[in-house]
């Protein structure tokens, strides 16, 4: 039997093809706008159309001292996503962890393994140790040493602008675990390096020779500022002051001579805070680090620093023979002389004061670091007074100014050198507009994008911050300051 059935064509609406189309289409997102909004969001505060880098960090445990903790760190662009970093973070400083709610963090970036990787944040040079430097605040005592936020940026523009290396900064804006923590600058972390501090890699093996000539780093400085590697509950490092002068052969050695030029006689290495501290002064293995450095290498850099000391403390300055200069680099003795007595750096000199060798090269001062504490805002030295002479303002001061800096002074050559200098550098880089310049730029940035606000709104210390009163006392400090150096160099 013959069936025939007369299927019809089934006819799909029109309308209901589009709707269907529609559909599949809005559930499949472009990609890049899909990135896009997955990379916009919603921050501890709100920033509105900020220019300034907004940095979150989320991290895998509570931040400790040491050792790092793992962690997320994401770099936002008026809040697009445009880097994001495994890291490993820590609390960093000393008296400013202390004393400061608003802390310091070092960070390393790593691999998804955790191992060390060099990145380059910000376009600067590929590295793995970088800083997110704070601005000290004391909730409780309701003060703060650099109101500004711009001390260590303005010091180290300032030296890379006079042509040294300092540590290169960025303004940021950061979060961690969701808690927004203010304006802070990141910055390089000084180290060896090429793009950092340029001396010769010193191997192990290196014990003889030209070899043992460099590069080495040293460091005066607090002993938690070396690698004294306490491992403690967080709370201990909060109160733990002996650890500030606890120096040891295994991380240091100490001068010859005191603070006054003449040969120690008591033995090296007693308890923190012995009452003869305040006439030591010892340099910290920066550079190979403690763990690192051979007895060779350290016997090679403390014979060449004693016989600088002795050098410059037997020269007899009335002739025109020097033997101390075979030792150092003047040049750089003299803008470091320079870049702290402009920013009244009241540390400079006898805490986070960086030294390096290179091979076969002479001892340089530098770079500067640490310049927190100073400017309008320092005290213990005046602001028309030499901070080299921070020994005639404090007295037994467990840290001092070392000989080496009035022995210099003494040494009408060094006087004419700083002079010249002086001189050169106060018709461009050091001149007051130019100064002046650094800070409007960096104000510029942190007003027009409303961070100021938002930092001081975070960090009430229960007293009303005037930013811009705050800034032009910083201006016209450096008006002073570098006028009253004028009339002071001049009769060098």
């Amino acid at each position: 039997m013959d069936l025939h059935l007369n299927f019809k064509p089934f006819r799909f609406p029109f309308i209901l093809l589009l709707s269907f189309l529609f559909l599949l289409t809005s559930c499949g997102k472009d990609p890049i706008e899909e990135e896009e909004e997955e990379d916009k969001v919603e921050f501890a505060v709100d920033i509105g159309d900020s220019q300034i880098p907004y940095i979150v960090i989320s991290t895998q445990g509570v931040i400790l001292n040491e050792p790092k903790v793992p962690a997320i760190m994401k770099i936002y662009q008026q809040k697009n996503k445009v880097q994001e970093l495994n890291i490993g973070i820590e609390y960093r400083g000393s008296t400013s962890f202390r004393i400061s709610d608003k802390k310091s963090f070092g960070i390393e970036t790593w691999d998804a393994a955790g191992n060390d990787v060099d990145v380059s944040i910000f376009g600067l040079p590929e590295e793995e140790d970088w800083i997110l430097n704070g601005h000290v605040v004391n909730i409780g005592g309701q003060f703060i040493f650099d109101r500004t936020m711009l001390y260590n940026h303005f010091g180290y523009t300032l030296a890379r602008d006079i042509g040294r290396y300092a540590s290169n900064t960025k303004m940021v804006e950061i979060e961690i675990n969701g808690e927004y923590l203010g304006v802070y600058v990141f910055m390089e972390k000084l180290k060896r390096d090429k793009n950092r501090i340029d001396i010769s890699k010193l191997n192990p093996d290196e014990n003889e020779g030209e070899d043992l000539t460099g590069g080495y780093i040293l460091k005066i400085d607090k002993t938690t500022g070396g690698d004294l590697s306490i491992t403690q509950p967080l709370e201990y490092f909060e109160n733990n002051w002996d650890d500030d002068a606890r120096y040891t052969a295994d991380i240091c050695f100490r001068s010859q001579y005191d603070i006054f030029g003449n040969v120690i006689d008591f033995p090296a290495f007693d308890g923190p805070y012995h009452d003869n501290q305040y006439l030591e002064t010892y340099f910290l293995y920066e550079y190979p680090d403690a763990d690192e450095i051979t007895p060779q290498q350290k016997s090679y850099i403390q014979d060449y620093i004693q016989e600088f000391e002795t050098a410059l403390l037997q020269d007899e300055f009335s002739s025109a023979t020097r033997t101390y200069t075979d030792y150092i680099d003047i040049e750089s003795f003299v803008d470091y002389f320079l870049l702290n007595e402009v920013c009244r750096n009241i540390d400079a000199y006898r805490l986070s004061t960086y030294l390096h060798k290179d091979k076969n090269g002479k001892l340089n001062m530098g770079p500067i670091w640490d310049l927190n504490i100073g400017f309008d805002t320092g005290d213990r030295v005046p602001w028309d007074g030499w901070v080299m002479n921070y020994n005639n303002y404090v007295e037994r001061d467990a840290w001092m100014v070392h000989f080496w800096w009035p022995r210099l002074m003494e040494d009408h050559l060094f006087r004419q050198a700083v002079k010249d200098r002086w001189n050169a550098l106060r018709s461009n880089a050091m001149s007051t507009s130019s100064m002046h310049a650094i800070i409007d730029d960096a104000v510029s940035l942190l007003q027009n994008n409303g961070a100021v606000n938002r930092n001081y709104i975070k960090w009430d210390i229960g007293i009303p911050v005037d930013y811009m009163a705050s800034i032009e006392s910083l201006k016209s400090y450096l008006s002073q300051r570098t006028s009253w150096m004028d009339s002071e160099i001049a009769s060098f």
